[in-house]
């Protein structure tokens, strides 16, 4: 290359070389800098910052929480994007199903931070996640519709263990028995009730009345006693207990009245702590425990897709002959799978893998947006942890050191991802 073609090469280069030095090298210079200086600026300490890495609690869950971070989003997401591109290869309506599993990329951050927000909202009125997972719950558990319902003044029943009530004197056949509660307003009782009857007793059998026994209006009804405007508990299970074992039970009607036969003499009444068992609210999906694992959920909504179309471009142009002969040896489609279309497919899954490992390193936004100030401490990453050193707790230092962390943490995969390349150019 001669001098002239040597300058003009140079000419061409230097306004590239200018905005790599400005935008790349001189920040990660300064951070570096920065990041053996006190918080001030003014004086030197050290590796005192990057000490403070490794013994600040806050710091430390941050690292832990990367560290999972790394390891399960970028496999969840890179695994249901192989999924999908195989079995949408198969179907007419691939295109459509690949469109829709897409479609989130188009979504910033921000916006689906805001989405899941809502999605894991505790209240499931209002959270899609809860709604769905009490609907499940109560159709194998359905919650009592008298969690608030407790003995009143002067009551014949006292509380048991594990929050049940039970009869103070055992009762006997011939007799009619009131088992009245309070706690439930009129308008919150359940639209089968009906008005409370009182029991009439019978020959051989024990009969009685559980009932609301609550009356608006200052000195109106009588305690105890069933009053015209009360209403009964329809439904409300009632155990007859001997010696700690049930030996009879039954439900109440829906004016209250229950009917117990000769087996329940001499027993005590109880009515079991599933009467009152308070409605399910769903999971707290982001309190201390469940925070990272809904955050990284939301993360692979949104990047399933991407994995999805990379490893589907890969299929189309893997050489259809050898999945044939594979099947023609005799192989099902599992081992298909396994043993030929993954193997083939390694190249296009290390990309996505190394990809999405790179960009969930700098993960901030959904947890910044998803994750309440209550519990966003134990969902704390590392790119949020310099965020908040260097702007909220004023530890430029800290910050600066943490950058120079993520920025070693990239290095490796980066340097992966550079030799895999060039193997593939000598191939």
């Amino acid at each position: 290359m001669t001098g002239t073609s040597r300058t003009v090469a140079v000419l061409f280069l230097l306004p590239a070389l200018v905005l790599l030095g400005a935008l790349v090298v001189y920040p990660i210079g300064y951070s570096l800098v920065r990041s053996f200086l006190s918080d001030s600026g003014g004086g030197f300490a050290g590796f005192d910052n990057y000490k403070a890495l490794f013994t600040d609690d806050g710091i430390l869950t941050a690292i832990k929480n990367t560290a999972i971070w790394v390891v399960v989003a970028p496999a969840v997401a890179t695994a249901l994007g192989l999924l999908f591109a195989v079995l949408t290869e198969r179907v007419r309506w691939g295109t459509a199903f690949k469109l829709i599993v897409f479609m989130p990329m188009a979504i910033s951050m921000l916006a689906a931070g805001i989405i899941f927000r809502l999605v894991y909202e505790q209240d499931p009125e209002l959270g899609a996640a809860n709604a769905v997972w009490v609907g499940v719950h109560d159709t194998f558990a359905e919650s009592s519709a008298f969690p608030k319902a407790h003995p009143g003044q002067q009551s014949p029943l006292r509380p048991a263990d594990g929050g049940a009530f039970l009869t103070k004197d055992p009762v006997h056949t011939g007799q009619k028995v009131a088992l009245p509660l309070v706690g439930v307003a009129p308008e919150d009782m359940p639209d089968g009730a009906a008005h409370a009857k009182a029991a009439v007793a019978e020959p051989g059998r024990i009969t009685g009345t559980t009932w609301q026994d609550f009356t608006r209006g200052k000195g109106v009804g009588t305690r105890n006693a069933v009053d015209a405007s009360e209403f009964g508990y329809p439904g409300m299970t009632i155990e007859a207990v001997r010696n700690g074992k049930v030996v009879e039970s039954v439900k109440a009607a829906d004016d209250g009245t229950f009917t117990l036969s000769a087996k329940a003499d001499g027993a005590l009444l109880r009515l079991p702590a599933a009467n009152f068992r308070e409605p399910y609210n769903g999971l707290e999906w982001l309190g201390p425990t469940l925070a990272t694992p809904a955050i990284i959920g939301s993360y692979v909504w949104m990047w399933a897709g991407f994995a999805m179309v990379l490893i589907a471009a890969g299929l189309a142009g893997m050489p259809r002959e050898l999945l044939e002969a594979a099947r023609v040896d005799g192989a099902n489609e599992w081992q298909v799978f396994r043993r030929v279309t993954v193997p083939l497919l390694a190249p296009v899954l290390a990309v996505v893998l190394v990809t999405l490992m790179i960009n969930v390193l700098k993960i901030f936004d959904l947890v910044f947006i998803i994750a309440p100030g209550s519990s966003q401490d134990d969902a704390n990453v590392l790119a949020l942890q310099l965020y908040r050193s260097a702007f909220a707790d004023d530890r430029p230092g800290i910050a600066s050191a943490i950058s120079i962390l993520l920025l070693l943490l990239v290095v490796p995969v980066m340097l992966f991802n550079i030799r895999r390349l060039r193997r593939e150019v000598r191939r």
